[in-house]
């Protein structure tokens, strides 16, 4: 991709050709916003749940940690079911950025809306994600939920149907939460996933679209002329979180991953790009890359990446 059509992909419209998948990613994006939102201001109910714990034969404050979880509940319910919907996003992009017959950087130049909305998915993923870490309630909420359910304590309040999550919705979930990355978890599933079921598209075709974008990113971290023209630090958060996220997502999905000498990902200068910026998400950024890949600690890694990761 050439620096132009960098800039023309930040700024890009549909075309006709891209309409369709265009508004189906669309639809999940315009949520987007919304969800992380909600989650930035989910604070928890650990003062009622302690209150209802250390009190156990007190019902009233058994009735305020209960309805106190419950809509804490119904919006961790959200979070899980629109995680489904961005999976889903991430499969018809993918489908569109790598079908026949064009290679993977004629589709990232032709359907320069649908690479945006790619970037854009992961942008939000890295970005929930980094709250998600930073805010243990969330899992506190939801074992004590399930923990008050299992052992029948409902019998005198009434449940919140959009709290009622029914037993195997409570197992799946309990999975997502579990995740320190849950969203960024069910991308990488999602791209093995894709790879796995379209046997006759090249492997190469999905990692050389992700080490394309990998590569765009690096090359306007590091180029003072496009630096000077980021407006904002959420401009250039945008741009690190997309770098990170197709590298993920990558490793996952190539046979050798993202580190190893033979990988198209420059991955010494993402590694270098991201500690010369000043962003306190920084750390979170290089968090992701130590602990959520899969071929770090393989024998292919040279030292000095280990080193750099350090």
């Amino acid at each position: 991709m050439s620096k132009q059509t960098c800039e023309q992909a930040l700024n890009a419209q549909p075309t006709e050709a891209e309409t369709v998948v265009w508004n189906q990613v669309n639809s999940v994006l315009e949520e987007a916003q919304g969800i992380l939102a909600e989650l930035q201001s989910y604070r928890g109910a650990g003062q009622e749940i302690r209150q209802a714990i250390q009190n156990p034969s007190d019902v009233h404050l058994q009735e305020e940690a209960w309805r106190a979880v419950c809509p804490l509940v119904a919006k961790l319910k959200r979070f899980y079911e629109f995680s489904l919907r961005l999976e889903n996003a991430l499969h018809s992009l993918l489908e569109a950025l790598t079908s026949p017959p064009y290679a993977p950087t004629q589709h990232l130049e032709r359907e320069q809306a649908l690479a945006k909305q790619f970037a854009e998915i992961l942008h939000f993923t890295l970005s929930f994600d980094e709250l998600k870490m930073t805010n243990p309630a969330i899992q506190n909420d939801f074992s004590y939920y399930r923990r008050t359910v299992s052992r029948n304590r409902l019998n005198n309040f009434q449940v919140d149907s959009d709290c009622d999550v029914n037993n195997e919705m409570a197992n799946r979930m309990s999975l997502f939460y579990a995740d320190a990355t849950p969203m960024l978890k069910t991308l990488s599933n999602a791209t093995t996933k894709f790879v796995s079921e379209n046997k006759s598209l090249p492997i190469e075709d999905t990692t050389d679209c992700l080490s394309t974008m990998a590569c765009v990113c690096r090359v306007m971290l590091e180029t003072p002329g496009y630096r000077s023209r980021f407006t904002s630090t959420e401009t250039l958060l945008f741009c690190m979180r997309v770098m990170v996220g197709v590298i993920i997502l990558y490793d996952h999905v190539h046979p050798v991953g993202a580190f190893a000498k033979t990988s198209k990902i420059d991955m010494k200068g993402c590694i270098k790009v991201l500690k010369d910026q000043p962003s306190t998400s920084t750390e979170g950024l290089l968090n992701a890359l130590r602990y959520t890949t899969r071929h770090l600690h393989d024998d292919t890694t040279s030292k000095q990446i280990r080193a750099l990761l350090q």
